[in-house]
């Protein structure tokens, strides 16, 4: 039996350990914060999670900086937040082309899911199909007759490897039984020329940079992605409405932290999150740039979430053939 010593010792400790979480919750951040970004500046996801850390540095004392680091499709900058000490001063900021990147990649130096914990989902936002603001095509029926009769004559934007662009544009080709040929970018920014001029055909972009794209004449919208007509452009139909009810998809965006970060550290960013997520300025901001529906939810709901989504969009990558690199 434990000596009257040992209880004694454990029993003086226990209160300890609710302190100590306390205590390193109360003192992060204590330097600027680092906020991986492994796309490209000026997409969608880098626009919200600006937005984002713009706020946090305003409530928290502290920078967070925004780091972009891209390439592979989002596998650079994942790996770089692995690796990084867990003491809540990285973060990942990513969206679903972190829930593929083992599908896609054999020789990650990280694993996407045992290597991160989910801190929370901020929003889903509709995807919008996109077309040359000269091209003869006023509809999605129209769109798809021609590609239908010329398979494999038209192109469409991609971030290649895995990106958000490159993972719903299979799933809508494969829903639409199209063929078209990939054009890879480093993120939908850098493909707007091409989409403006012609040189692409096509581009499934999300809603935060879509819409004002296609608000601001330099594209034309055909439809969106999501199960029901967006706000922001309420003119247009879904993939449902016009006959692709399986083409129907949301973007997600996420925090993500080294997995030995902290309970106290997580819980705090995912509540610090959740409370501007509810401020009235930014979910108008958000709502007005095509997020359908603001979440906010907590770590282990974001982490489930997170794992059917990995499950997912792995069989829709394996149904369109693509294997591991």
């Amino acid at each position: 039996m434990p000596s009257r010593r040992h209880l004694l010792t454990a029993a003086l400790a226990a209160p300890l350990l609710p302190c100590t979480a306390l205590a390193q919750s109360a003192e992060w951040p204590s330097r600027p914060v680092r906020v991986i970004m492994p796309y490209a500046a000026g997409g969608p996801t880098d626009i919200i999670c600006r937005l984002l850390c713009d706020r946090l540095s305003q409530r928290l004392g502290q920078r967070f900086v925004v780091e972009n680091r891209t390439g592979a499709g989002g596998a650079i900058g994942a790996s770089a937040a692995a690796k990084a000490e867990a003491d809540g001063h990285t973060i990942l900021f990513t969206n679903l082309g972190h829930a593929v990147l083992r599908a896609l990649y054999s020789s990650l130096d990280f694993n996407p899911e045992r290597d991160f914990r989910a801190v929370t989902i901020l929003a889903e936002s509709p995807m919008v199909l996109l077309v040359p603001p000269n091209s003869p095509w006023r509809s999605l029926a129209q769109f798809l007759a021609e590609i239908r009769a010329n398979p494999g004559k038209h192109s469409y934007a991609s971030t290649g490897g895995g990106g958000a662009l490159q993972l719903v544009s299979l799933n809508f080709l494969q829903a639409a039984g199209l063929q078209m040929q990939e054009v890879a970018y480093r993120g939908s920014a850098p493909a707007v020329p091409d989409l403006t001029t012609g040189a692409v055909s096509m581009m499934i972009d999300a809603g935060p940079t879509g819409f004002p794209l296609a608000q601001s004449g330099q594209v034309r919208a055909l439809a969106v992605s999501s199960r029901q007509r967006s706000a922001v452009m309420p003119d247009l139909p879904t993939f449902a409405e016009s006959g692709l009810p399986d083409a129907s998809f949301v973007v997600w965006q996420t925090l993500l932290v080294p997995a030995a970060t902290p309970d106290a550290i997580v819980n705090r960013l995912q509540r610090e999150v959740a409370a501007i997520l509810a401020e009235p300025a930014m979910r108008n901001r958000l709502v007005e740039m095509g997020a359908e529906r603001l979440l906010g939810n907590s770590p282990a709901e974001a982490q489930a979430y997170i794992a059917a989504e990995l499950t997912r969009w792995t069989g829709i990558l394996r149904a369109a053939g693509v294997q591991p690199q």
